[in-house]
């Protein structure tokens, strides 16, 4: 079966509420440099997948799991990756301009050099994510979790980090111009 078809097939399992179709099942599968923009993968299973340099910019990702996916350099700008699981998942480089993150689970993501700006991060989970160099500008990240991240030389200009849990964050050298932060609370540097 071809991606048109199990997205099709996706689609309809979707409109249907699981009672035709399929769930779009694409773990492991290679789609790297494919063009999903739009593509709706509401509650997908994406695990493992090799997704490098993929265009998902404005797909339907709420829910999909994504935990060990390769989606180095992919563009996910605009994307509904609301409550999505990418435990592990690899988006160094990766264009997130935009995107709604808000809920997802990001424990141990690899995000080097990721464009997070104007994205949705809140009440998402990032412990011990790797935010190497990332840009955060303008970036929501309200009750986020961002326990033993490593936030690097990352620009957190304009970022909301209000009620947002940095219990052992790594902020050397990251700009945080005008970041909004809790009143009277300060992040620590380790």
């Amino acid at each position: 079966m071809d991606i048109k078809e199990i997205l099709a097939t996706h689609e309809l399992w979707l409109i249907s509420e699981t009672c035709e179709g399929s769930r779009a099942k694409l773990t492991g599968a290679d789609l790297s440099g494919a063009d999903l923009s739009g593509a709706n993968l509401r509650h997908a299973n994406l695990s493992g997948a090799k997704l490098i340099g993929v265009n998902l910019s404005g797909a339907l990702l709420y829910g999909a799991k994504l935990s060990t996916a390769n989606l180095t350099g992919a563009n996910l700008s605009g994307a509904d990756l609301r409550g999505a699981n990418l435990f592990n998942a690899d988006l160094d480089d990766a264009d997130l301009t935009g995107a709604d993150l808000s809920g997802a689970y990001l424990i141990g993501a690899y995000l080097y050099k990721v464009k997070l700006t104007g994205a949705n991060l809140s009440g998402a989970n990032l412990t011990e994510a790797n935010l190497l160099s990332a840009n955060l500008r303008g970036a929501n990240l309200t009750g986020a979790n961002l326990t033993d991240v490593n936030l690097y030389g990352a620009d957190l200009t304009g970022a909301n980090l209000t009620c947002t849990n940095t219990t052992g964050v790594n902020t050397t050298e990251a700009n945080m111009t005008d970041a909004i932060f809790h009143p009277g609370w300060k992040i620590v540097a380790v």
